[in-house]
C-alpha cells in the first residue's frame, strides 16, 4: 500500500478543499477505505460551508483571467496537464485500484482515458465553431459565436473516480471555464493525488489560483451549496436517479444548467444469424467488468428462443473460470464491490429475482475466508428472468446479468425500450435488416447503440450519455463542448439604413 500512496504524496491526512494551494478544512474527518481488504489506506479533513464558499469564490476570480487566454493556448496547457499525467500513469492507476477495487488493467486505463481526453481536448480547443448565416436584411452579417460560461461544477461517482471528472474538466477548460471538483466520498483520495499532479502545471504557467479546484466533503456541507450557488452557471452530475432528480430540481429552480449522467439498465440482443463466440465475449467484459459497477454495464440480456439454450451454456461455462481476488493481483479478472452495502443490494434484489418468478441460474455468492472476509467478493451471477418483473426494470448497480428470450427482432427491441433507462444498447446480427431496424428510429431508444460490439467501453471521440431516466446529458466527444460555453448571435449592419427584420416599418410622421 505504501508503495502506491506515498509517490503520490498521500501518507499523510489529506486536505479536502483547495484551489491550487489546500485549505485548512472546518468539517469532518473522512476515512479512505480499500474494498480489496477494508483497511484504512488514507484519512482526509472534508470541506465545511466556509471552505465551499471559499472556493466557488476563488474559481469565479480565475475565470476572469482564464477566459480571456485564447482557446489554443488553453489547450496547450490541458496537453501540460495530460502529459503530467502520462508520467504518473503507473502510480494513480494503481490508486484507482487500490480505492475502489477496479482490476489493475482497468485502473490503468482509466487515467489513459484522461490522457486522451487531454490530447483530445488539444485539437477541440482550435475547434470551438460558430456558424456564418445569411441575413434577410441588405448589408447585414450574421453570425454566432461561443463564449466562456463560468465556474462548472462537476460531482463525479465512485466507479469512474477520474476519468469522468476528466471528461468534463478537460472539455471545461478550453471552452474557457474554471472547474470545481466535488467527487464521491468513496473515492475522495485518488481525486486528490489528481490535483497533485494538475496544480503544478498551472503554476509553471503562472496561472492564478483557482482555475482547478476540489471540494471534497458531504451532501449538507459541499453538495447543497455547491447546486444552489448562483455563481456557478452549470453543474455537471453523474450518479444515481434519485441524485440526478435533486440536482436537477435545485438547478432549475434558479435557471442553471444541468448535466446529468444518471441510471443505466443496458441490454444486448442476440439474433440467431450472430457471431455467438463475439457476443460472449461481448457479454463477458460487459457484465462482468468493473464488478457490474459501470452505468454502462450489461444487466440484460435478451436472446432468441433458437440460441437461448446454447448461449446459457457457454456463459455458465466463462462465468465459472472467472478469477475473482486481489484487483492488484496478476491474473484477476472481478475485484470486490465497493462496499458492504453494495453486496447486501446484490442479496436484496436476488430475493427479489426468486419472489417474481425469476430462477438464479449461477452465482450471486458472498464469498468468505481470507480477503473474502472483507465482505465486499461476489460471485457473478446469471439469472433467468421475464422482461416484465419490476426488479428487471431497476438498476442493481453490481454483476447481476438477466437472460430473456424473444421470438421476433420486433418484440426483442420492445422489450430493450421496456425500462426507465437509456443509457447504452448492442445487438449481435450478421443480418444487415435487423441491425439497421435496431438503429432505426423505431428501435433502440438509448443515447449509445452497437451493432457487434457490447455496452461497455466508449470511445472519447463519440458524445457519451443517455436518454429517459438516464439524464439526457451529453459528454466527452463530439458537439458536447457547447454544453460548457455560452451561444452568441451576431448581426452587424454595414449600411446607413436601418431595416427591421420581418419588413417592420417603424418611422415618426
Amino acid at each position: 500500500m505504501e508503495s502506491i500512496l506515498k509517490p503520490l504524496d498521500l501518507l499523510e491526512e489529506q486536505a479536502g478543499a483547495g484551489t491550487g494551494t489546500w485549505l485548512p478544512c472546518s468539517g469532518p474527518r473522512l476515512s479512505a477505505v480499500s474494498p480489496i481488504d477494508g483497511r484504512q489506506i488514507g484519512a482526509i479533513r472534508s470541506a465545511g460551508r466556509g471552505d465551499c464558499n471559499a472556493v466557488i469564490s476563488r474559481a469565479v476570480e480565475a475565470f476572469k483571467t482564464w477566459r480571456t487566454l485564447p482557446a489554443p493556448r488553453r489547450g496547450e496547457i490541458v496537453r501540460q496537464i495530460g502529459d503530467a499525467l502520462r508520467l504518473r500513469k503507473k502510480e494513480l492507476g494503481a490508486l484507482v485500484s487500490l480505492e475502489t477495487g477496479k482490476i489493475r488493467a482497468e485502473g490503468e486505463a482509466e487515467v489513459q482515458e484522461m490522457i486522451d481526453i487531454a490530447d483530445f481536448a488539444l485539437g477541440q480547443s482550435r475547434m470551438l465553431y460558430g456558424l456564418s448565416m445569411h441575413s434577410e436584411r441588405p448589408d447585414h452579417r450574421m453570425y454566432e459565436q461561443w463564449h466562456p460560461l463560468g465556474p462548472v461544477g462537476v460531482i463525479t461517482a465512485f466507479n469512474f473516480p477520474v476519468a469522468v471528472w476528466s471528461w468534463n474538466a478537460l472539455i471545461a477548460l478550453v471552452a474557457g471555464d474554471t472547474v470545481i471538483w466535488k467527487p464521491s466520498s468513496k473515492a475522495a483520495l485518488t481525486a486528490i493525488a489528481v490535483m497533485k499532479i494538475v496544480w503544478p502545471v498551472l503554476r509553471r504557467n503562472n496561472l492564478p489560483e483557482g482555475i482547478l479546484s476540489l471540494l471534497a466533503g458531504g451532501r449538507d456541507a459541499v453538495g447543497d451549496p455547491l447546486i444552489n450557488d448562483q455563481r456557478v452557471p452549470l453543474i455537471s452530475a453523474t450518479g444515481s436517479v434519485r441524485m440526478g432528480r435533486h440536482v436537477a430540481r435545485t438547478v432549475a429552480a434558479r435557471l442553471g444548467r444541468s448535466l446529468l449522467e444518471l441510471g443505466g439498465n443496458n441490454a444486448i440482443i442476440v439474433t440467431p444469424s450472430a457471431d455467438i463466440e463475439l457476443a460472449v465475449r461481448a457479454i463477458l467484459f460487459g457484465a462482468v467488468g468493473t464488478a457490474g459497477q459501470r452505468c454502462t454495464t450489461t444487466r440484460r440480456l435478451i436472446v432468441h428462443a433458437d440460441i437461448y439454450e446454447r448461449i446459457a451454456a457457454e456463459l455458465l461455462n466463462v462465468y465459472r473460470q472467472i478469477k475473482i481476488g486481489n484487483p492488484l493481483e496478476e491474473g484477476v479478472l472481478m475485484g470486490p464491490l465497493i462496499d458492504t452495502d453494495a453486496t447486501a443490494a446484490l442479496q436484496a434484489a436476488l430475493v427479489q429475482v426468486k419472489d417474481q418468478g425469476g430462477r438464479v441460474l449461477y452465482g450471486g455468492t458472498v464469498l468468505s475466508g481470507g480477503l473474502y472476509d472483507a465482505g465486499t467478493y461476489v460471485t457473478p451471477c446469471i439469472c433467468e428472468a421475464r422482461a416484465d418483473m419490476p426488479i428487471v426494470q431497476a438498476e442493481t448497480f453490481a454483476p447481476l446479468l438477466y437472460l430473456i428470450k424473444y421470438e421476433t427482432i420486433e418484440e426483442a427491441v420492445a422489450c430493450h425500450n421496456a425500462v426507465p433507462q437509456g443509457l447504452s444498447s448492442a445487438v449481435f446480427t450478421r443480418d444487415i435488416r435487423e441491425s439497421e431496424f435496431f438503429l432505426s428510429t423505431r428501435g433502440s431508444d438509448c443515447g449509445i447503440a452497437n451493432v457487434n460490439i457490447g455496452t461497455s467501453g466508449a470511445e472519447i471521440g463519440g458524445a457519451f450519455g443517455g436518454e429517459k431516466e438516464t439524464g439526457g446529458g451529453r459528454e466527452s466527444g463530439s458537439d458536447a463542448w457547447k454544453v460548457y460555453m455560452r451561444r452568441q448571435t451576431c448581426t452587424v449592419n454595414w449600411s446607413s439604413e436601418l431595416p427591421l427584420a420581418q419588413g417592420i416599418s417603424f418611422t415618426l410622421g
